[in-house]
């Protein structure tokens, strides 16, 4: 088990996609985003709906995880968006340490800016 995880949550517009991923990484709360489009069925006020949307998978530390899911939360478009953090059981040695790199660059700096 490593101290990696693997964030995700979706938007519906690429530009907010983009801005999310770019912000993180920038603030050193994730070492990369990843951005893809997909189809979400699901069920929002009693009605399912289906749409495109983009996910945003976030690689990062679990010592990061509590800035980084506030600075998501803060600048999400969505009222109840899904954050959700997945523990990365196993990775490359070399990968994980890159990460851990990355992201300890941010630790210690002010509060993110969103």
């Amino acid at each position: 088990m490593t101290d990696i995880l693997l964030v995700l949550t979706t938007v519906a517009a690429r530009a907010d996609a983009d801005r999310l991923a770019r912000r993180m990484v920038e603030q050193r709360l994730a070492a990369c985003a990843q951005v893809s489009a997909i189809d979400s069925v699901y069920r929002w006020q009693g009605a399912v709906q289906a749409e495109g949307e983009f996910r945003v998978l976030f690689k990062t530390t679990a010592a990061r995880w509590p800035a980084l899911a506030q600075a998501l939360r803060a600048g999400h478009p969505y009222e109840l968006p899904a954050i959700v953090a997945v523990p990365c059981c196993e990775a490359l040695p070399e990968f994980a340490d890159w990460v851990r790199a990355e992201c300890a660059a941010g630790e210690g700096a002010g509060q993110p800016s969103v």
